[in-house]
């Protein structure tokens, strides 16, 4: 049972929301992807891995979305084995057999063939969540998808009896089934719900008599929309109730003050214009301000300048700066028919002034105009890689005094990211063509580096390697510096892959020249070109370092950034608790990691696992504890099972229900 009047609130709340077609275009996928499976499903397949890589073709989110994967590891395994996998689909698919019990069978067999297929240490993706999905497309008039904080949160919102606890596995199946059977029976009451439903469906999505599909979908709406509207307290500089006052004539006025709009200030906002979009939104943050946030109030000299130019306010909520600006533009929640909606749209007076604003006189870029290349300074480094400045210039200074350096740490301090970024910095611009990027792998060989016989057609011929080709690139442009960056350096043999080549890297040795093996002609590695290469200091495997490689190179360690001032700035912006636990819990993880004399600070978990994220969900946080750093755990401490579970115990714990 369910409180019915919640219900009654909450339904009419959903079909409003349900009648719009910006939530149809956003949901219908889920009567897409039935109608698609029951088309394609063939359980007798002759090819079984082709056709059920067709059949689940259009689960897009479903069986995908951030770092889980359940779709394609399932087709991966149907490809090695497929008629193992074709079994557990019959077993699954077995209305005879108890729900609960099929579902941990094909848990089951998905740990068996991780090893079988030699996938030892990785996730298999196939849980709950995945399963239920799958049983869902199979038999949409009986079963919905199932997902843990979802049945829960409504559970929750409409006060129902029926209770989810983590760990209660079977309980929580069974539960969830009948809950949402009772929400079913009820939804199927309300002719204007159905009505609705049908005027959407199209003849590409699947009927859903049962309503099967549109219950979970009201779950979903009530989780992920309801519940966060009614938690939201309306603020008075809401951007649909607030306006700075200003004209198009006022800001073409303000737009023409050089003290105000220099010419990055007004590249951002014709460009935001023209393009617009969050990503956007900090892309140009990024290239032209000081931080992601160039639009936020407690960094942007940008809205400062405005402010003071035109007096208006700048708003706090209840929780301190607000994420957005709704002087210069509307920014979250700014949807009048979609209040949990998100837009990034310039004020409409502005838009219309920057139409008028002609531009064409000035440059792109303040740099490299003719190539049309993006600026990237040091200040652009330090906003997107987390390491403070006394660091950068190290490095720096280290590359130019030696040519060579290598990025060393534990996985997810952000290496690889932060070789391309310290090239662009070093250049000035973001120049792809100036950087070659390859990976060292223990088949790496002389031949594929520098020069040697490839087969072509029915005999072989002389062919260049790519650092060859490189080498010859930059030399015809001494005048600017390039980059050659090599991920997992130290997995090649060095005195195999460069040959006589060795040497001739060294800084001193720069102007000299050897003959090389192949073609006999004389060549050197140019002196405006540097080498940044990547070890991964947790591969057991790879411990030693050749000599060769420690004498010619400088090593820079690079630690994880969860102290880095940015990187707080970032953590701080989602105002999460539950993310600042779990940073906390990592961080006290890593001082463990540390200590530990079979492991040491090379282990440590890095905060790239983190980044890149623009919102902050429960979701995206437990797939990090589940499926990246708990696996890196397991192989750490292989041989210390005390000590991994007590780390998964305090990381688990985290999420409490």
């Amino acid at each position: 049972m369910f409180d019915q009047e919640i219900f009654d609130k909450t339904l009419i709340e959903y079909k409003k929301t349900f009648a719009t077609e910006k939530w149809w275009i956003d949901e219908n996928f889920k009567w897409i992807a039935i109608k698609h499976f029951q088309d394609n499903w063939d359980v007798n397949a002759e090819n079984f891995a082709e056709m059920l890589d067709t059949s689940l073709a259009k689960t897009y989110g479903l069986l995908a979305n951030n770092n889980n994967f359940p779709r394609r590891m399932i087709v991966e395994f149907a490809q090695s084995e497929p008629e193992i996998v074709r079994a557990m689909f019959l077993h699954l698919f077995d209305e005879s057999l108890d729900i609960v019990d099929r579902i941990a069978d094909f848990k089951l067999k998905s740990e068996e063939l991780l090893e079988r297929v030699g996938m030892t240490g990785k996730s298999h993706y196939q849980y709950e969540n995945a399963i239920s999905t799958y049983l869902w497309l199979r038999y949409p008039n009986k079963y919905y998808i199932y997902k843990f904080s979802e049945v829960k949160a409504v559970s929750e919102t409409l006060k129902s009896d029926y209770t989810f606890k983590k760990g209660a596995y079977a309980d929580n199946i069974r539960n969830s089934i009948s809950f949402y059977d009772e929400l079913d029976s009820a939804l199927k009451k309300d002719e204007e719900l159905k009505a609705l439903l049908n005027q959407k469906l199209s003849s590409e999505c699947y009927p859903d008599p049962e309503l099967r599909t549109l219950t979970f979908d009201y779950g979903f709406y009530i989780c992920h929309r309801y519940n966060k509207k009614s938690n939201s307290k309306p603020n008075e500089w809401h951007p649909l109730f607030y306006s700075p006052g200003l004209t198009e004539s006022d800001w073409l006025s303000l737009l023409a003050e050089k003290d105000v709009f220099d010419e990055n200030s007004l590249k951002i906002m014709k460009r935001f214009k023209d393009i617009g979009g969050q990503a956007t939104c900090t892309q140009l943050s990024l290239k032209y301000g000081e931080t992601k946030n160039f639009y936020n109030k407690g960094s942007s000299a940008l809205a400062k300048r405005v402010a003071d130019h035109t007096k208006c306010e700048l708003f706090d909520n209840a929780k301190g700066p607000m994420n957005w600006w709704p002087i210069l533009y509307l920014g979250k929640d700014a949807g009048k028919e979609e209040p949990g909606s998100f837009i990034w749209k310039l004020r409409d007076e502005l838009a219309a002034a920057l139409d008028k604003v002609d531009l064409s006189a000035i440059p792109l870029y303040a740099k490299d105009a003719l190539d049309g290349l993006e600026q990237y300074e040091k200040d652009d480094f330090l906003s997107e890689v987390y390491m403070d400045e006394v660091e950068y210039d190290t490095l720096v200074s280290l590359l130019q005094r030696k040519k060579n350096v290598v990025l060393q740490g534990a996985p997810g301090v952000g290496k690889t990211f932060a070789a391309k970024r310290l090239a662009y910095s070093i250049m000035g611009v973001k120049d792809k063509s100036r950087i070659e990027f390859i990976q060292f792998h223990q088949n790496y060989s002389y031949e594929d580096f520098i020069m040697g016989y490839k087969p072509d057609g029915d005999g072989f011929s002389l062919k260049e390697g790519v650092f060859y080709r490189f080498c010859k690139k930059a030399e015809k442009d001494s005048g600017r510096d390039y980059f050659f960056i090599i991920d997992e350096i130290n997995r090649g043999n060095l005195s195999k892959i460069f040959g006589e080549l060795l040497m001739l890297i060294e800084k001193d040795y720069r102007a000299d020249e050897a003959t090389l093996a192949y073609s006999g002609e004389p060549f050197r590695v140019p002196e405006n070109l540097f080498i940044i290469g990547m070890m991964n200091t947790a591969d057991r495997s790879l411990a030693l370092i050749d000599y060769a490689l420690r004498r010619r190179f400088s090593f820079f360690e690079m630690v994880p950034g969860f102290s880095n001032k940015m990187f707080k700035e970032y953590q701080d912006g989602f105002a999460d608790e539950t993310l600042d636990e779990l940073i906390n819990t990592v961080v006290e993880l890593n001082q463990a990691i540390s200590k530990d004399p079979s492991l040491g600070k090379g282990f440590c978990i890095g905060h790239s696992y983190f980044c890149d994220q623009t919102e902050c969900t429960e979701d995206w946080m437990k797939e990090i504890v589940y499926y990246d750093i708990l696996p890196t755990l397991q192989e750490y401490w292989f041989d210390n099972d005390d000590e991994y579970q007590k780390w998964e115990n305090h990381l688990t714990g985290i999420f409490h229900d």
